[in-house]
């Protein structure tokens, strides 16, 4: 993460989820200013929170479920089309006219 091609700003933020998920009872108003001072809006803090937590919630809920992995060729699939569309589903087919 250190060299990754992203903006100080990003690096921050990713430190900072990387310590919500390894030791969450140790953040503090210190990390949040550190983040602020970077740039981030309190709105986008607490959607990182959110979805740093729904996705500790669900690789709980796979694990403890025994959902099986998706084939490697799904993944890629599912990466191009969200690539192309974002997380939206299209939208549904135009109804025919009577």
């Amino acid at each position: 993460m250190a060299t990754a091609p992203i903006s100080e700003a990003e690096k921050a933020l990713f430190a900072f989820v990387d310590t919500l998920n390894h030791r969450a009872a140790q953040v503090g108003r210190d990390d949040i200013a550190h983040l602020k001072d970077a740039g981030w809006t309190d709105e986008a803090l607490f959607d990182t929170v959110t979805v740093c937590a729904l996705f500790n919630f669900y690789n709980r809920w796979i694990d403890g479920t025994g959902v099986q992995d998706m084939p490697a060729e799904m993944y890629q699939r599912s990466g191009q089309r969200m690539a192309a569309t974002g997380y939206a589903p299209p939208p549904p087919p135009a109804k025919p006219e009577e």
